[in-house]
């Protein structure tokens, strides 16, 4: 019961840490879940079948990063890793979709 009481303590106090709400962050981040488990799911059938990974990676990015999104835009005092994690997942898709534009325009070009 200790354990609990100890969670529950450091889970609500987050809103004041950070200025958000405990409950909204943990609904998102838990709601989150099963769309990003889905994704990644996505992404390991469309490598095997050797289609581009591309938009299932963004899926499963977005539900990565979508708490701390939240966190980024109604929190105060947020770490500087979170903004640090959220841009690198963003140039990371931004990068992929640019390689995969580029090689549909050059086999298009080919072809």
């Amino acid at each position: 019961m200790e354990f609990f009481s100890t969670i529950s303590e450091w889970f609500l106090s987050l809103s004041e840490q950070y200025g958000v709400n405990p409950f909204i962050f943990g609904a998102i981040y838990v709601g989150a879940i099963p769309f990003f488990t889905i994704s990644v799911a996505w992404v390991v059938r469309n490598y095997r079948t050797e289609k581009s990974i591309t938009l299932p990676v963004l899926s499963a990015t977005a539900c990565f990063v979508s708490a701390y999104v939240y966190l980024m835009i109604a929190g105060e005092n947020v770490p500087w890793w979170v903004y640090a994690v959220v841009i690198g997942m963003l140039v990371y898709g931004g990068w992929s979709t640019y390689q995969k534009v580029r090689k549909q325009i050059k086999n298009e070009v080919i072809q």
